[in-house]
This record gives C-alpha cells, structure tokens and sequence, in this order.
C-alpha cells in the first residue's frame, strides 16, 4: 500500500471499515465486499495506488452539477455540485486502485453493481462514464452506455450534455444527438480523445463495435446474454477494460441478470474463484426462505446506500406499510425498493421453498436406486422438436417417520436447435446438459429412443418402477416403445382436474419441507415458470406463465405431477383393495 495519502482515502477506508465493525448499517453483500477490500490492501499481489481512482472522483466533484432534484429539506440540487457519496467513491476506488503488483494491468475487468431505484444510479452511471473517459483519454478512450432499451442509456446521455453546456464546453465537443446517432466526442490533440455513445442493447447489430469501457445499464431489462456479451466482446483490443453491468432487481429468476447475481453471490460467499470482478450488492437480507421483513426500516437502510440521502426514510416506510396491504403492490416494492428479486407476478410457487427443502436432503441417484422405494414414471413428450421430460416420483420414509416425496427428472432436447433456442428464448440448455440432468438428441427431433432409454438406464440402476403415466395421443410410439421395453405405461388423459390432485401434493410437500429433487437446475427453470389459477372444491389449473405462445417451459414440472398422480392412483388402489380383502 502507497504511503501518500490521498484526500479521499480516508473517505473510502472509513466507509469499509464502519460496514464491516457493524458502526454503519448494511446488507450481507456490502459487509463481504468491504471485507474482500480490507483483505486486498494487505494481497501481495496488487499494489494499491488510487492514483486514477482520485482523478475521476475530482473531476466528477469538479465538473459536474445536478440537472434537477432536491434535498430532503425540500431545497433545490439543480446546478448544485454532483457530490459522491462515501459509498460511490468506495465503488471507483475498487474500479480504479488496484494493479496487478509491479504493473500498469488494473485489477477489474468487470463489474456488478446492482441497486435499488432512486439511489441516483442512471446520474452515477453518467458521471463515471465522464470520468473514466477522461482518464483514458490517451488510449483514445470509447464508452459505451448501452441499456436494453435507448431510453434507458439516454438517461446517462442527456445528463452528460447537460453537463457540457453546464461548463460552456458543448462548443470544444462534437455532441451528435438525432435519430442515426447519441454521441459524445472530443480531440485533446497529443492528450488524447474521448468517444461516448449511448446505445439500445441490439446485439444483431453491434458486431463491429470497439471500446474500451462498456456499461450495461438495467441488467434485469436484457433478454438474452448476447446483449450483454457483445458489448464485453468489443474489448479484447484492449489491456484496461472494463465492463459495468449496473441494474436494479427484476421478476424474472430465469434471466440473465438473476443468473449473474446468483454467481456475484457466490464469489463473495468464495464457493467461486474471480478475482477480476468487483461486485457492489446493496438488497435487504432475506432468511433461507427468500422472506425480508420489509417493513423493517433497518432492511430499508441495508438496502439503500443513499437511505437518509436520496431515499426519505418515512417516505420508504410508507411504501412498506401500503406494500403490506396491497399484495400487487409488495412485489414491485420488493424489486425496486428493497432490490430483492421476485418471481414474476403471476408465477404460482416461490423457488426458495423449494430449494430449503431441498437442501434438507442429500441422496445420490446411486443411493436412491438402493432404497426400498416404490417409482412412478411420467412423461411430457408433447412437443418434439423442442424441449421433453421424463421423471420418476417416489416416496421414502425416514427412521423418524417422516415422509419424503423424491421426484427425479431428466430433459431431453434435439441438438439441431439448442443453440437457437438457448440465445432467443434464454434457456440454459448447454449448462443443464455438462450438469448430467439433459440429454442432446443427435436428430431434428427428440427421439423417442431416447427417452425409452432414460427409463431403462433407470431400471438397470435399480430404480424399481411400478408403472409410467402419459397421455398417449401425444405420442402412440412412444406409448407402444415403452410397453415393448417391459413397462406398465398407464394411459393419463392431461386434464385438469386429474392433475391437480398432484399440482396439490407436490405443493404440500415443499412447504412441509418433505420434497427431494437432487438439486436440478431444470427442474427449479421449470417451476418457477408455473402460474396456476384457483378452481372450485380446491383444484387448480395451471400452465405457463406466458402462456402458450410465450417461451418459458414448464415440462419437467409437468412430467413430474404426471409421475405423482400415478402414485396417488396407486396407493388409492392398494388401499382400496386392502380394504375390501380385510372386510
């Protein structure tokens, strides 16, 4: 570590060093982060110089002023000094301070900052963009603001602009702000240049892009990773780069941006190993069940890093209380004041239910074949050229007498397609594939053979499979295969109120903590994309949350109540027939 000191640094320790002794309020993220900092300065292998990181905050302090706004007295920001704030020079001094040891290699090559709404991240974003193109200058600098939608980038865009003519400089920039264009540009002659341009996402047309700097404003909004991977793939020309994924929370888990999280999360938690990414959660904690006492103002504060700033204490509190009442209004409140992710709207389950009570468990398919278990099979063959499942659904019961529901399922999905489907409808096949829990058919189609296959490998392992349920006018071959192959296959007519009586255990069972999937990713893809509507006498129907026409699948929770309600059927039948053989 330097000997100089400079006049932000004591600033950026404080802040570290309140967080992780408990003197300053926050979330789980932000105290392993700030302890990751502390432990850095002490890394023999980078050397702390907040050279660079000190530039930007001064010109930023400087140069810019606010465009609109005001305090919490109700007094007016606009032309007033664009102060960072203790929590956004930390944030720059990470960026910016740390070098490989003995280089002029920075540290980061990538970012996740991930905030909740008005805590001034489309003006810190904007401000930094000026920044660092500034100290870049003579690499002949190029940003990129890119948000999944122009609006959004725009944001950032108009309040650089504004700024420039703040400073009487528009007229030494050639700012382009039309239809064709949103640019940025300035010539320092032997001192460099700068080039910043804000962009929509769109990565059919980005291909030939090239900067140094990339900022990917509200990660939650891309659809696919292409987007954001385009921008990060226009860098390779250069040593320093860096790429900035700046979001708020969403409502779709199986995003990009969810997925992105999850992975921060796991660095900080150091299950992962990425020394190059710098991560800034700020979100109220949640227990093992994914539940926030949101109205909680201490959640409120560890979510919000401008709480008593930017974000009026009693005005968040008030949002709470309304989001107590108004179920519609809890999860938008969730999302975007508390940053925690939620799923969508109408999507029935909660996935962190399912996961802690799955992590009660820790069986082995091995160790599974071995139990004195009873297995139903069910399978979703009703689309062949897309995704197909197949499961097998059994029950155990533990030494204490408690009963488990295991439910095992495998995806089948034709390679001729995976990669067009994987980038434009979002689905993580190839991850579901190198996890063992999908097969690649080597056809235009999902071969019925495979799926055969599936049940026989299972068979051969010692599964002990009593019958298979499936509807067989969605495939009479298939139908036909797995009688030839030694199965009882039951025909199951997909209605409704069939099925529900397995939507309803499944359900039961997660919530009582008594279900066991092993763990599969697809499974818990398909789960959360489940919206179920309330019938009369309990039952329920359910389907996708998009619908038919949208891209999210739902099969292998599907094949997975097929298998279930086979069970039930059957232990209805055994226990009718015991009874009448004991009358």
């Amino acid at each position: 570590m330097g000997t100089k000191k400079f006049s932000n640094e004591t600033v950026v320790m404080e802040y570290a060093q309140s967080i992780v002794s408990g003197v300053k309020v926050a979330g789980k993220e932000i105290i392993q982060m700030c302890q990751r900092f502390l432990n850095d300065l002490e890394n023999p292998e980078y050397d702390f110089s907040p050279k660079d990181a000190e530039f930007v905050i001064q010109v930023i302090e400087t140069t810019f002023v606010h465009d609109k706004g005001e305090r919490l007295d109700g007094s007016p920001l606009k032309g007033e000094p664009f102060i960072l704030e203790p929590w956004q020079k930390f944030i720059i001094y990470n960026l910016l301070a740390f070098y490989q040891t003995g280089t002029l290699i920075k540290r980061f090559k990538e970012a996740f900052i991930f905030l909740p709404r008005k805590n001034g991240k489309s003006r810190f974003v904007a401000a930094l963009s000026w920044g660092l193109a500034l100290l870049e200058r003579k690499s002949g600098s190029s940003i990129y603001i890119v948000g999944a939608a122009l609006e959004q980038s725009m944001q950032s865009f108009n309040f650089i602009n504004f700024n420039l003519k703040q400073m009487g400089e528009e007229n030494n920039f050639r700012v382009r702000d039309n239809n064709q264009e949103h640019s940025i540009s300035g010539d320092f002659g032997n001192n460099g240049s700068i080039y910043i341009k804000a962009l929509a996402a769109n990565p059919d047309a980005q291909d030939s892009l090239l900067c140094n700097i990339g900022i990917a404003d509200e990660l939650h909004a891309y659809r696919t990773p292409k987007q954001y991977n385009i921008i990060k793939e226009a860098m390779k020309a250069y040593t320093n780069k860096l790429m900035i994924g700046i979001t708020t929370a969403g409502d779709n888990m199986n995003s990009f941006c969810y997925n992105r999280l999850k992975y921060c999360q796991k660095i900080l938690d150091k299950t992962v190993t990425d020394e190059k990414y710098f991560i800034f959660i700020a979100k109220a904690d949640e227990n093992e069940l994914g539940e926030v006492d949101y109205t909680d103002p201490i959640q409120h504060e560890k979510a919000n890093p401008n709480y008593g700033v930017t974000i009026r204490p009693d005005d968040i509190l008030n949002d709470a209380l309304q989001a107590q009442n108004d179920p519609q209004q809890r999860k938008d409140f969730f999302s975007k004041s508390l940053n925690v992710y939620t799923s969508a709207m109408r999507a029935y389950f909660n996935i962190d239910e399912f996961q802690h009570s799955n992590a009660q468990y820790s069986w082995k398919l091995e160790q599974l074949a071995k139990l004195p278990i009873t297995w139903y099979g069910g399978a979703d063959l009703s689309k062949l050229h897309d995704l197909t499942a197949s499961a097998l659904y059994g029950r155990y019961t533990m030494k204490d007498g408690k009963e488990v529901d295991i439910a095992i399922s495998h995806a089948f999905f034709p390679i001729v397609r995976a990669t067009q489907k994987a980038e434009e409808d979002n689905i993580p096949l190839f991850g579901w594939k190198d996890d063992g829990v999908l097969t690649m058919s080597n056809t235009v189609t999902v071969h019925y053979d495979d799926i055969v296959n599936w049940f026989i490998g299972m068979k051969k392992m010692g599964f002990k499979i009593k019958m298979v349920g499936f509807d067989k006018k969605f495939g009479r071959e298939f139908f036909l295969k797995m009688k030839q192959s030694g199965f009882k296959i039951v025909d199951q007519p997909q209605y409704f109120y069939r099925k529900s009586e397995g939507f309803r255990r499944v359900e039961v069972k997660v919530k009582n903590q008594d279900f066991y999937y092993l763990g599969n990713q697809a499974f818990e893809y398909c789960v959360q994309n489940v919206r179920a509507i309330e019938k009369t006498d309990d039952m329920i129907q359910y389907e996708k949350v998009d619908g038919d026409g949208g891209t999210q699948r739902i099969d292998l929770f599907d094949a997975t109540v097929f298998a279930c309600c086979q069970m039930l059927e059957d232990m209805a039948t055994t226990s009718a027939v015991g009874r009448w053989l004991n009358s």
